[in-house]
């Protein structure tokens, strides 16, 4: 189905006199508008249309922002043609700027019964479904001075409810919403430790599913998105006609006067409408073979996202509506930024295969909107060939999963050799020279999904009881290690050996090249005691609890000294690739390189040393013109010395921050001389900063050139 030339004109949109709503529904055979008035009573409009572009319209006089509507399309049932009409459902706007209530699983949603019969159900679904809002025109929030480049970027992956919710300092009526998150000791925190953008998980407004209700749960993720443009009501403290959207901007705004970017977790990969057998409020009735990939017998959806459905982007229309949204979102509601959960759904063709020169992309390329916007795919879904980490080509930044399991095996000792970390520290090069530099990889050890940085080193195994699935949900690949006891302890050297553990982790991910996403809470020791999967764990279990800061203070004091020597030094968040080469002052080469690695005994990396299978030590020493630093990390679990390179690498070397307690390492005022040894303890990382020779000392040309 052709998609309207100018989409801009659907939704509601108030003028002097009322509002206008625009709707595109190509195979409708009727459009009803269904307005409530102040006494909730249900007033319908018939809409005109359809017009050449398959769009109905109505004006309504004396419709003002806060009222709340939906549609009632008519048009054939008729499943085995992808069509799914039936005016006894009341359906959302997709182009709605705010939605109100919620679902109620117990009344009339289902197309048909859970049988499979296909057959229409006539009762009304008015008052069981969300209703869309009109929303006035307002300005957009505050924007930020400056948009950092990725390389320098630190992105905090956060949800926005969980991570207030048991705040101290915030208000109790504010905690977990909006407001909340904009409340000047969030904000604080978030610029103490060095963060510089948030990425919210999603915050389309969402729905829960029906599995998951019928347990006494609720989806807590938000992966289950019900409207592009309309922020989830529940965030909002200051209600839901409307006012989730200016809620939303005052926070986005307060973010950007700090200097902190927002990037949102969208999913236009799936709705929350779910799989044939699930609840029709909004796409499907609209038109289901239109929004929605279908099986070759159009009886039922097309699944490579896992979710029950799979948004079908090859048509004009539905790929007009996710960049329209991207653009509101961008223009109208201050984003930064965009992660694509399960982005390679986004871009298969009409015969569900993955296509790289999809659409989507080349106009997102193509889109002046979209300047200086970060763009970050989850660069795979559940379908056939949906793995596509490497692929997704310039202007483009990927989750590396390879980053994360490669680290996750290493600080536990389940890798050989030391060949693929050099590739992970030095920006994943491997995987991302297809014509982008370093920022292409967004490195992370955790996520939303899987265990905290704590559980990676409390538990072999999870243990998501709580979420009523008899522990079978989740992944069982989690690559962690409990250091010898299952669960909490109060052994003093396993704690020992679980924070050096964490600060290996965390310290790994801030200094590698790319760029550093850090997941919520990591950096004060948060543990969903064990649960991989809380999805729907709107509870403390995935909640930041703000008081393990105290007993974790050694983690939180290291996370932000080595993110403010990364913002400080370029050699520290280089975008380029090392590649061996020699660093020139005035057109000189002084003998030091922009990457070199070097093994224990201050010389570089030699064939044998790469090729043994048994090494856990590797130094991975960065240069720019005006200065350099020496990263050891250690996974052995013996203490191992190394001797410091000299000249022309360093005259003299200083260990600015490392990974282990009080007296492992020398304090940061101590002058270690090139060629002398250090004692690296076992299971630890340490930085140096090197003192550099003055290369030109001792000739006199030079020296000369250098005055000039």
């Amino acid at each position: 189905m052709p998609a309207p030339q100018d989409t801009a004109r659907l939704g509601a949109h108030l003028d002097d006199s009322g509002c206008r709503f625009t709707l595109w529904a190509p195979r409708a055979e009727r459009v009803e508008l269904a307005l409530l008035d102040d006494q909730d009573h249900q007033i319908n409009h018939d809409m005109a249309g359809p017009d050449d572009e398959g769009v109905w319209e109505v004006h309504v006089p004396g419709v003002e922002a806060g009222a709340i509507y939906g549609y009632r399309v008519h048009g054939e049932w008729a499943p085995g043609k992808g069509q799914r009409f039936n005016p006894a459902r009341l359906l959302l706007d997709p182009y709605a700027r705010a939605i109100t209530a919620g679902v109620d699983y117990n009344g009339p949603i289902l197309d048909h019964p859970a049988d499979d019969a296909y057959e229409l159900d006539p009762t009304d679904s008015a008052g069981a479904v969300p209703w869309s809002v009109v929303v006035a025109e307002s300005e957009p929030p505050t924007p930020i001075a400056e948009r950092k480049p990725l390389n320098q970027s630190v992105i905090y992956e956060t949800h926005l409810k969980g991570y207030t919710r048991l705040h101290p300092q915030v208000p109790e009526h504010l905690r977990g919403t909006y407001a909340g998150f904009a409340y000047p000791a969030v904000i604080e925190h978030l610029k103490d430790i060095g963060v510089t953008a948030v990425e919210f998980l999603p915050c389309h407004h969402f729905v829960s599913e029906p599995f998951i209700v019928g347990r006494g749960l609720s989806n807590y993720w938000g992966y289950n998105s019900m409207g592009f443009f309309a922020p989830h009501a529940a965030y909002a403290w200051s209600g839901t006609r409307g006012e989730q959207v200016a809620e939303w901007k005052e926070m986005v705004s307060a973010l950007h006067e700090a200097g902190i970017e927002v990037i949102l977790d969208v999913v236009y990969n799936h709705t929350g409408e779910g799989g044939h057998e699930g609840p029709t409020l909004s796409y499907r009735g609209i038109d289901h073979g239109g929004y929605y990939r279908l099986t070759d017998d159009l009886h039922n959806d097309y699944d490579v996202t896992g979710c029950g459905n799979s948004v079908d982007t090859s048509q004009p229309g539905v790929l007009e509506l996710i960049l329209d949204s991207m653009r509101y979102w961008v223009t109208e509601m201050g984003v930064d930024g965009f992660r694509f959960d399960l982005a390679s759904e986004l871009i298969r063709d009409e015969n569900h295969h993955v296509d790289q020169n999809h659409e989507f992309k080349r106009r997102i390329a193509e889109d002046p909107a979209f300047d200086g916007i970060k763009m970050i795919a989850e660069a795979w879904d559940m379908g056939p060939y949906g793995y596509q980490v490497g692929a997704w080509g310039p202007g483009w930044s990927e989750w590396n999963d390879r980053f994360r399991n490669y680290i996750r095996d290493f600080w536990r000792g389940a890798t050989s050799g030391v060949g693929e970390l050099a590739s992970r520290l030095s920006g994943s090069g491997d995987i991302y020279q297809d014509g982008r530099d370093s920022q292409a990889s967004i490195n992370f050890i955790t996520a939303h999904d899987g265990f905290t940085l704590r559980d990676l080193v409390t538990y072999d195994h999870k243990h998501n009881e709580a979420n009523g699935e008899d522990n079978r949900d989740g992944n069982d690949d989690n690559r962690s290690w409990n250091c010898g006891v299952e669960g909490e302890t109060d052994d003093p050297e396993i704690n020992a050996l679980r924070h050096r553990q964490v600060k290996n982790m965390m310290a790994t991910l801030v200094l590698s090249t790319g760029v550093p996403m850090i997941t919520a809470g990591d950096e004060m020791g948060r543990t969903q005691e064990g649960n991989n999967n809380a999805y729907c764990q709107d509870s403390p279990i995935s909640w930041v609890h703000w008081d393990t800061r105290e007993n974790w203070a050694d983690l939180m004091g290291m996370t932000r000294e080595m993110l403010r020597l990364r913002a400080e030094h370029p050699a520290l968040h280089r975008a380029a690739y090392g590649a061996h080469d020699e660093i020139q002052v005035d057109g000189t080469g002084v003998g030091r390189f922009d990457l070199t690695w070097f093994g224990n005994e201050g010389t570089e990396m030699g064939e044998g040393e790469w090729n043994d299978p048994g090494r856990r030590t590797l130094g991975r020493y960065t240069s720019t013109e005006d200065e350099a630093f020496l990263v050891f990390v250690h996974a052995g679990a013996e203490a191992t010395e190394v001797v410091l390179p000299g000249e022309p690498f360093a005259q003299s070397w200083r260990a600015v921050a490392h990974s282990g307690f009080a007296g492992d390492f020398p304090d940061a005022d101590q002058i270690l001389e090139g060629g002398s040894r250090l004692h690296i303890p076992g299971r630890s990382l340490v930085l140096l900063e090197a003192l550099l020779p003055n290369p030109f000392a001792t000739e006199a040309d030079a020296v000369g050139l250098r005055d000039d």
